[in-house]
């Protein structure tokens, strides 16, 4: 039996940057994987990978901020910091505008909008595990001036966390 590469190739979802606060440490990263998961009431699931510095932080958050970038010049900047360094090494928000968002997790400015989650669960996916996140702020009416920023857009960046 062939595996499913044939059809996620047909694939282009959104990316979104993730970002966790957590015992005075703050870390976000690139998310490929990410999708609303419940209508009533509203969930949303982002899955972080183990290899990453946020899962970490992440594993001890209480709430976690998703942002959707666009494809235009400030998206895909915000793509190439928080995909293509990592947290071991870089303080991505040195780099990058953001302000403490609801229970203090932090908000990035450039985004094209966003939402803050509490993290009402976990399930573990082999190298990655999702965040179950119940929305309880966002950053109001989004005035997103382009397409959203999508898989296909960043598949030449180099993961900057470890394999």
């Amino acid at each position: 039996m062939n595996g499913p590469e044939p059809f996620l190739d047909l694939l282009d979802p959104p990316v979104y940057v993730v970002t966790a606060g957590a015992d005075h440490a703050r870390a976000g990263c690139l998310v490929g994987f990410g999708s609303q998961c419940s209508i009533r009431p509203v969930r949303f699931a982002v899955w972080l990978s183990h290899a990453n510095h946020t899962y970490r932080v992440a594993s001890r958050a209480r709430v976690l901020a998703v942002h959707l970038l666009t494809s235009d010049d400030a998206g895909r900047a915000l793509a190439a910091l928080f995909g293509g360094t990592t947290g071991d090494d870089v303080d991505k928000f040195a780099r990058a505008a953001w302000r403490p968002g609801p229970a203090g997790v932090p908000v990035l400015a450039d985004a094209a909008a966003w939402f803050a989650g509490r993290v009402v669960g976990r399930v573990e996916g082999g190298d990655h595990t999702a965040f179950l996140l119940d929305p309880i702020g966002d950053g109001g009416t989004p005035h997103v001036p382009g397409p959203a920023l999508t898989l296909r857009d960043v598949t030449d960046l180099e993961p900057g966390h470890p394999a």
